[in-house]
């Protein structure tokens, strides 16, 4: 329970109209990365037969990719000076890369080999990587200028995050309603490269009503101070000044270990619905969709739980609830006691699905919100904003939880034994099952637990930040 307040802080709050084209952003990930790029996993392992170590590889090596990409964007938007502002130059110009990325992944040319296939693989995945952190890192960096109250941040990474969501409804429904329609379902090969293409277009509708909406609000904000010094030369010392703060480090490493435990589980989803608990597509259509109203309950309910508790409490609230999702049926299946299938799994599935969705709305409100409390701390203690640089550790986290995933899923899918092409008809071996469910679960579960003790240490409370609130405006 948070100690009473000591200040009382006076917070900006952007009117409606920013905050709802603000939100419309969230698509990239909620809609791209969250919803539409898990499915990439299922189909080039079980339509197009790539090796689930190829398919981790092209997707992880991607990834590296990202770690230098998120902070060069960072730095070059925390130093941009234009007429558009900071942010604005490098979110517009990512828009038509995002859409070709996303539309080349799920559109390769018929008859590739092995090699073949997983060069193209790579070669979209770091197009689509890439041309996210243009847009999502100078994003969530102008989310965290839009106020500076404690509570209100949260308010407004609701927003987003609800908006998001909103949009992977959109993509959940071209998936499953519109392109893999039974009775082929996810094995629906001519399916994907219209489904790829059709989520490209609303992406690009979402980045472009986004900058639109927030273009005069962006413009108005602070531009940063001249420097001479060039991208190579500042970069390093700017990487090591953010790390050199105890609260980032804290937050980052948690954030990622969380996040990639949430990709672990989110990767093998299609596997477990299809092989363990022996669903279709309609289901899985609907499962997902039960999922997301987890997640808006969760979304809303972290700023009220963050009234009664600190905002590191809200995480750990948030991982428990996924933990329990994690362990309880897995390791009951795992040792036999509970094994239903087809619709006899739809209600407990159902009971998972309500509380895993509320423990990741929790989570998604929470980190970001807490990013921006550091990005204060550390302009009090170093006199510069890095906003851009600070919500660059939260952008690859977001996307490690796709790329390590991924790539943890692919390795376990082959070890494991199971199938490549598969067909939906045929048995998997039992020990290859069993093996999938604990990677899906478990694994996910010792993961998530690392990073909620990595949390731990975390020390900006309510009070905290008030007091830095005070001392930033007194300047």
């Amino acid at each position: 329970m948070s100690t009473a307040e000591a200040v009382v802080v006076p917070a900006f709050k952007p009117p409606f109209h920013i905050k709802a084209a603000y939100g419309l952003g969230q698509a990239v990930q909620s809609g791209g990365f969250d919803v539409a790029l898990p499915l990439t996993f299922f189909y080039y392992t079980q339509v197009l037969g790539l090796s689930g170590v190829l398919t981790g590889i092209a997707v992880g090596l991607s990834l590296c990719a990202d770690a230098i990409m998120d902070p060069l964007v960072g730095s070059i938007s925390d130093n941009i000076k234009s007429k558009l502002g900071r942010r604005l130059p490098l979110m517009l110009l990512s828009i038509p890369l995002v859409a070709l990325g996303f539309g080349l992944i799920f559109a390769p040319p018929k008859g590739l080999g092995e090699a073949w296939l997983f060069a193209w693989l790579l070669g979209a995945s770091l197009v689509a990587r890439g041309a996210t952190s243009l847009f999502n890192v100078p994003f969530i960096a102008l989310g965290a200028e839009l106020s500076d109250g404690y509570l209100e941040r949260s308010r407004i990474v609701v927003w987003r995050t609800v908006i998001g969501l909103l949009s992977a409804v959109g993509v959940i429904i071209l998936a499953y309603s519109v392109f893999l329609t039974p009775p082929e379902g996810l094995f629906k090969l001519a399916a994907y490269p219209a489904l790829g293409w059709s989520v490209s277009g609303l992406l690009v509708v979402c980045m472009v009503l986004c900058c639109a909406g927030v273009a005069r609000y962006a413009m108005a904000l602070p531009q940063p101070e001249t420097t001479d010094r060039s991208m190579v030369s500042r970069l390093p010392g700017e990487v090591a000044e953010i790390f050199s703060n105890r609260s980032f480090r804290t937050l980052f490493f948690s954030c990622l270990l969380i996040m990639v435990a949430i990709g672990v589980n989110g990767t093998t989803g299609a596997h477990q619905n299809t092989y363990v608990w022996k669903i279709g597509t309609d289901k899985i259509q609907f499962l997902t969709f039960i999922l997301l109203i987890g997640t808006l309950i969760g979304v809303p309910s972290a700023p009220m739980l963050a009234r009664w508790f600190e905002k590191r409490s809200v995480v750990m609230i948030g991982v428990t609830m996924l933990n329990l999702v994690w362990l309880v049926a897995p390791l009951l299946w795992i040792f036999g006691l509970y094994r239903p299938s087809g619709q006899a799994a739809i209600a407990p599935l159902m009971v998972m699905m309500i509380v895993a969705g509320i423990g990741i709305g929790l989570v998604l409100v929470a980190f970001p919100a807490m990013m921006a409390d550091a990005a204060d701390e550390h302009e009090l203690r170093f006199g510069h904003r890095r906003e851009g640089l600070y919500f660059s550790g939260i952008t690859f986290a977001a996307k490690a939880a796709s790329g390590v995933g991924v790539l943890l899923a692919g390795i376990g899918l082959d070890i494991m034994g199971m199938p490549e092409k598969a067909d939906p008809l045929v048995a998997v071996d039992p020990d290859a099952l069993i093996r999938l469910v604990v990677v899906h679960g478990p694994l996910a579960a010792v993961i998530s637990c690392v990073g909620v003790a990595l949390i731990w240490p975390y020390a900006i409370t309510r009070k905290v930040h008030d007091e830095i609130s005070l001392k930033l405006r007194g300047r």
